[in-house]
């Protein structure tokens, strides 16, 4: 049985494996105690939203958004920065479920709408937000300031 719901701070143990897992896919080090101090502070300080998948009774995956707001539309947007199914459970429609969540996260505070960035070699992710009704923005270019700590 698979299902999903909105993550609890009873989840962040469990749930910081997989977000480690997430980082380490991503070329980060890994850091599980890191990873749980970091959700446990998300959910404590209401900085995110976390929904969670569950399948054979275990977290298989999660989706992490963050508010930001448009100006021009004087409207919250939320920033979808985080989206992980483990190996073991992809292909069963999870990474759907979870965008459902954020989709309806997005109905139920009258958000105009969800953002996000994907690689352009993210080839399963290339494919899966269009099939969720994400469309590419690709009049705009993306630019990154890094502060060099």
């Amino acid at each position: 049985m698979q299902y999903t719901r909105k993550a609890i701070f009873e989840d962040c143990a469990a749930l910081s494996v997989l977000f480690d897992e997430y980082r380490v896919f991503y070329h980060k080090k890994s850091d599980v105690q890191g990873a749980e101090v970091f959700l446990k502070e998300r959910i404590q300080n209401k900085d995110s939203e976390i929904y969670v998948a569950e399948a054979d009774g275990k977290l298989a995956g999660f989706v992490q958004l963050y508010p930001i707001f448009s100006s021009t539309r004087m409207k919250k947007y939320w920033l979808l920065n985080d989206l992980y199914v483990t190996k073991k459970f992809r292909g069963k429609n999870l990474s759907k479920q979870l965008i459902e969540e954020a989709k309806n996260l997005c109905r139920e505070t009258s958000a105009c709408g969800i953002l996000l960035e994907t690689g352009k070699k993210n080839d399963v992710g290339n494919q899966l937000y269009p099939s969720c009704g994400f469309k590419i923005y690709d009049s705009v270019n993306l630019y990154e300031w890094a502060n060099p700590d």
